[in-house]
């Protein structure tokens, strides 16, 4: 009854939030919060809304199987980031987008626009899916079947409860809302760590001490080219991830887009770019602190490391404040992910798509619509054949994301215009012979592709738009974009 009265009181929260900011709002309120909103809190947000449930749940757990080499990526995360604010920020203040896929109308053109578009919604919805999936279900399984609330009922309250305080305020709402869960993830997260130190009988120099003498603490791997966990694969995948997770997806950028300036905007990027490599030490030094203390209570090691911190907050052992600080953390967590991923497929579909950006109504049918196909996708998901959700969403984003790359790139790294007839084609065709290419090498060479698929399918895609010919110039729009 305890997390049920948290729940609840949690999105009541989120409630009063959502009516204190949609007073008064409209399109632009919805879509890019009229440009005011301040720096240092959408950076603050954005820590919590990029992290997700997935990281709550899916990092502690990686240190298992790979110890703590996730840190090579989030050290790439920080050069992408940087990439992200002095590259991609520059054009689309520059142009006053609502959404970056307008870029690429005013570059390459309506065939690159739609594609880019319909990639991202398609990304989007998958990839939004399997991380509030894993959330639902973990929620289900360790609290809410107890009680005998079946899944469905799970699933699509959450989703209503996320459209419910987003329906009106959009992303003007989501900034403040941001800033509340990830306070309350943080402080999930510290506190749990602090319960897990107590049952270990350790202080924090301790517990530093203990963490970094694990022989799971290894964060570098550099003499294995093979290995998926080599550091310049993970540390370049790392850069690439966030330029096309945020810097190429609306999702990300639509919050930033909501600062007052491009100097605000690349203070709040570079801010929450920085925090990624302390805050995952954090979430895997508490992984690490989970296994010594299964081992001294004589634990079993749950088969999948997504099952460690919410194997210990069912056990009970760590007292009910735990399964309390577990639920808080996962759906601030989640909720701060799902959210902002509804409201930019919403903004996508009604600018991109449809191209009726002043248009209310459409976007309220929208934003309902999107929140039952994103009920229902969710509970479509059966599984994710991964030892690690957050691994696998990284791999799929590499096939779904990678001509998103490639035609950014094109329309950034040249002038040459395209063909768009053809562009829907590389797009599909890129991602499929990159599938292919991982299937061959891996059984006649051993070598298995990982993130860095990412990069192959981007190439793959601005080779294909190089050799597919030459479409009419849009030489008003293209000096505009690349003065």
């Amino acid at each position: 009854m305890i997390i049920m009265i948290t729940i609840l009181a949690y999105i009541g929260v989120l409630m009063l939030f959502s009516r204190l900011t949609a007073k008064r709002s409209d399109n632009d309120t919805f879509y890019r919060g009229n440009r005011r909103s301040a720096w240092y809190m959408v950076a603050f947000g954005m820590v919590g809304a990029s992290i997700s449930g997935i990281t709550f749940v899916s990092v502690p757990g990686m240190v298992m199987t790979t110890q703590m080499t996730y840190i090579q990526t989030c050290l790439g995360f920080i050069f992408g980031y940087i990439a992200v604010a002095f590259i991609l920020l520059p054009v689309y203040y520059r142009l006053n987008l609502t959404t970056i896929y307008s870029y690429l109308d005013r570059r390459l053109g309506k065939g690159a626009y739609r594609t880019g578009s319909w990639f991202f919604l398609l990304s989007k919805m998958t990839g939004a899916a399997v991380r509030f999936y894993v959330v639902c279900i973990i929620l289900h399984r360790f609290v809410l079947c107890q009680m005998g609330v079946p899944f469905v009922i799970t699933v699509t309250v959450m989703v209503g409860m996320i459209w419910l305080y987003t329906r009106r305020g959009g992303i003007k709402t989501l900034v403040w809302t941001d800033t509340f869960q990830t306070v309350c993830m943080f402080t999930a997260l510290l506190l749990i760590i602090y319960n897990v130190m107590g049952e270990l009988g350790l202080g924090i120099g301790d517990a530093v001490r203990a963490v970094a003498a694990d022989e799971h603490s290894r964060m570098f791997v550099t003499d294995d080219w093979v290995s998926r966990q080599n550091f310049w694969k993970q540390f370049f995948s790392g850069i690439f991830i966030v330029v096309v997770m945020t810097g190429l997806d609306q999702d990300m950028m639509q919050k930033n887009l909501t600062c007052k300036t491009l100097r605000e905007a690349q203070k709040d990027m570079c801010t929450y770019g920085l925090a990624f490599v302390p805050v995952n030490i954090l979430f895997m030094s508490l992984g690490i602190l989970l296994m010594m203390l299964a081992q001294k209570e004589g634990m079993p090691l749950p088969d999948t490391g997504d099952e460690l911190l919410p194997m210990f907050a069912a056990s009970g052992l760590l007292g009910n404040s735990v399964v309390v600080l577990f639920t808080i953390g996962i759906v601030a967590a989640s909720f701060s992910s799902a959210d902002s991923a509804l409201t930019a497929m919403t903004t996508s579909y009604c600018v991109d798509i449809r191209e009726r950006k002043d248009d209310e109504k459409l976007r309220r049918k929208t934003h309902l619509a999107l929140a039952v196909v994103f009920t229902v996708v969710i509970l479509a998901v059966d599984g994710v054949g991964s030892s690690s959700v957050i691994d696998a969403i990284y791999v799929l984003c590499s096939y779904t994301y990678g001509p998103l790359l490639g035609l950014f790139a094109f329309g950034l790294l040249t002038r040459r215009p395209v063909n768009n007839r053809i562009v829907p084609y590389v797009a599909v065709v890129s991602p499929i012979l990159c599938f292919v290419m991982d299937k061959i090498v891996g059984s006649t060479v051993g070598y298995r592709f990982g993130y860095e698929l990412l990069m192959l399918n981007g190439a793959m895609t601005f080779a294909g738009l190089w050799l597919g010919g030459k479409g009419k110039q849009r030489s008003c729009k293209n000096k505009c974009v690349n003065e």
